[in-house]
């Protein structure tokens, strides 16, 4: 856990375990309940399904955290998987646009969203 721009952030280590289930995602929103209101997951972690649309996967883990009300924030970059689909970029556009899942390039620009919204 970690204090970035006042919030309470579980920062997942980018060596961890794939998170390629929806187990591994409540995983990560049991561990958040340590006193998070933010789970950074390095994108390296996500399985490629997620970044596949159709496969539904993006939604099933965003749901997740939806209905436990954690913000969710993907860190990294994930130009190879936009540059594929616009689907997935007009859903990283949606996502920016609001307070409950992110995608930004690193944490310096989680910290920049953290700050813009406390």
């Amino acid at each position: 856990m970690q204090d970035r721009a006042g919030v309470a952030v579980l920062v997942c280590d980018p060596d961890g375990p794939p998170i390629a289930t929806e187990r591994d995602a409540l995983d990560l929103v049991g561990a958040a309940f340590l006193g998070a209101t933010v789970v950074a997951v390095p994108a390296t972690r996500l399985d490629p399904s997620f970044f596949t649309l159709g496969t539904r996967f993006a939604g099933e883990v965003m749901q997740k955290f939806v209905n436990y009300r954690l913000r969710l924030a993907i860190v990294g970059d994930i130009s190879t998987y936009l540059e594929r689909s616009g689907a997935l970029r007009a859903l990283v556009a949606e996502s920016n646009r609001h307070d409950q899942v992110w995608f930004v390039p690193d944490l310096a620009a989680l910290d920049d969203r953290l700050r813009a919204t406390t």
